[in-house]
């Protein structure tokens, strides 16, 4: 079953107007869903600055400033570099929050380490904690980042009230 996104995403924007607060998002394995979800409501443009869409890992280099370091010894779907895009989706917009996901969707590119499922999210914002996660979904690939969309949502939510 697919999440409300019509229904998270109002409620993120009633909190971000509330708080006076921009996004900027940095997607992987989203490939830019989440920033979808964001501007399908009208007047977004009050609380969403933009989105990265970095699927390659040259990209998350150019657009975000994820060092090639981190990329080579933790892999693109680790805690090291959803927080280096959280922060690069900071530095690189006009936004004061920012959520980032990177993972294995599926349905190929799974490891016993990384199994397909896996999504490492990051939020951090100018004033706030950052924060990063796994989680572990289950389903095809459409369910694996709808699931990964809303929970990005739902805990920026929550870093935020």
């Amino acid at each position: 079953m697919m999440p409300d996104f019509t229904a998270i995403a109002t409620q993120l924007a009633k909190e971000m107007l509330r708080k006076n607060l921009i996004l900027a998002t940095a997607e992987s394995c989203t490939g830019g869903w989440i920033a979808e979800v964001a501007t399908a409501i009208a007047g977004s443009s009050d609380w969403f600055d933009c989105g990265f869409v970095t699927y390659s890992n040259d990209a998350k280099q150019r657009m975000l400033g994820v060092r090639a370091y981190t990329l080579e010894c933790y892999g693109a779907v680790s805690e090291n570099t959803v927080r280096e895009m959280a922060e690069g989706a900071l530095l690189n917009s006009n936004a004061l929050v920012s959520v980032a996901t990177s993972g294995i969707a599926g349905p190929a590119g799974g490891t016993a380490d990384k199994p397909v499922g896996t999504v490492w999210f990051a939020w951090t914002g100018k004033g706030f904690d950052s924060q990063a996660e796994v989680q572990t979904f289950i389903g095809d690939r459409e369910a694996v980042r709808s699931q990964a969309v809303a929970y990005a949502l739902q805990e920026l939510m929550a870093l935020i009230k």
